[in-house]
């Protein structure tokens, strides 16, 4: 199959490589046959704000990449100056906020702010990706906060469905192209059809966990399951399985976001002061599969979702997502037959908290190709990091 492009990852290096850092999230996805990967620009210090800061990037992640990498730009109050230089560096986009970030240094953008954003991106080929909840006052409950119920009730469908009515409003002024990232809204998808059925440029992503988890297995005090937006009912994931399987959800991406495990508050199970984030970089393949596999879904489906669309949206389509003449020789072999379980002692990741652990998947990777080298085969990955930034310039979408 192509190699698989996840185009939603915080590697969150420099700053906070304690958390995740190139060495050890490349090869996490290399091993779990990702031969591309788009780094966001927070939890990083700096942030991936200015054309400093991506500098600062790059040169942290210099030979430290098993896998191709690319760098998506961020958009903050007061950067829109810094715009332009950087999708001439090589961004393959932007991402904002429309809700407090987690981290001071990233702040969310007004309308006002989003605006100015689209109107400094236009002409350039460039897309603009929204975090869109927005806040509605919500007050913290005063319920058992070991309740996953408690920090339910914190983000409601509405908090995001409000925010993508704003994007496609936004979207359809400026006819900048928009994307939607980590849906977890069933309830929205009637708005974003009715959106792309009117020409409107707005793709949407959905993430494995929103796919593979469902609030009603949470355990109490399981703060390796708190994400934002969070993860929703099972009703509620079937609705988001239905829309990638008839294509109004475009793509399915990791959102790997992790952090030390001090920062999970594991020990006192505190949904609501927890980090929201989840690890699960190396096993994207094998988690959508698991899932799709029972839904009708085939292997044509997967690499659509996870190779060609998340190539397309990077503009990086004419190198990567694809087995075609003329693109990049990235392959991965694996075994769709092949169940296994997750074990703490083979996660790559820097930090090893995740809901997935003891979970059984099917799917076995078993070799991964980078531009015709293997980087990753039977348990372990190249010697040396044979990745290389990807820069060059938009394509059209």
């Amino acid at each position: 199959m192509p190699g698989v492009v996840d185009s939603h990852v915080h590697i969150n290096q420099p700053g906070r490589t304690q958390w995740e850092g190139f060495e050890t999230a490349t090869q996490a996805a290399a091993s779990g046959g990702i031969t591309t990967l788009v780094d966001m620009p927070l939890n990083s210090i700096p942030p991936t704000t200015t054309v400093q800061g991506l500098k600062a990037k790059m040169q942290s992640a210099q030979g430290k990449c098993w896998v191709d990498v690319a760098f998506w730009g961020g958009v903050i109050p007061g950067n829109q100056d810094e715009l332009q230089d950087m999708i001439r560096m090589g961004v393959r986009g932007f991402k904002c906020f429309l809700i407090h970030s987690g981290v001071e240094e990233f702040p969310h953008v007004s309308e006002a702010g989003v605006c100015t954003a689209l109107e400094k991106m236009r002409g350039f080929g460039s897309v603009l990706l929204f975090h869109a909840e927005v806040d509605e006052g919500i007050p913290v409950p005063k319920d058992d906060k070991q309740k996953y119920d408690t920090f339910l009730k914190t983000r409601p469908e509405s908090m995001e469905n409000k925010a993508i009515e704003m994007v496609i409003h936004l979207c359809d002024h400026y006819r900048v192209p928009c994307h939607i990232v980590h849906l977890s809204s069933g309830s929205a998808l009637d708005s974003i059809r009715s959106a792309r059925s009117s020409g409107i440029p707005l793709t949407v992503e959905t993430t494995h966990h929103y796919l593979s988890l469902t609030a009603e297995e949470v355990p109490d005090g399981a703060t390796q399951y708190k994400c934002c937006p969070p993860i929703r009912d099972r009703s509620n994931q079937e609705v988001l399985w239905n829309a990638v399987k008839f294509r109004d959800i475009d793509l399915v991406v990791s959102d790997h976001s992790p952090c030390t495990p001090d920062l999970k508050l594991l020990d006192q199970g505190d949904f609501i002061g927890a980090w929201g984030g989840i690890s699960s970089l190396q096993y994207g393949l094998s988690l959508f599969w698991s899932g799709a596999r029972c839904r009708g879904l085939g292997l044509h489906d997967v690499v659509r979702v996870l190779c060609e669309q998340p190539s397309k949206l990077c503009s990086l389509q004419h190198r990567k997502g694809m087995i075609s003449v003329g693109k990049d020789a990235d392959f991965v072999i694996w075994d769709p037959n092949e169940e296994f379980m997750v074990k703490s002692s083979d996660i790559r990741h820097r930090n090893k908290v995740t809901p997935y652990a003891g979970k059984k998947l099917f799917g076995r990777v078993h070799q991964t190709i980078l531009r015709g080298q293997v980087v990753f085969s039977g348990n372990t990955v190249h010697e040396e990091p044979l990745g290389d930034f990807l820069l060059d310039g938009t394509q059209p979408r």
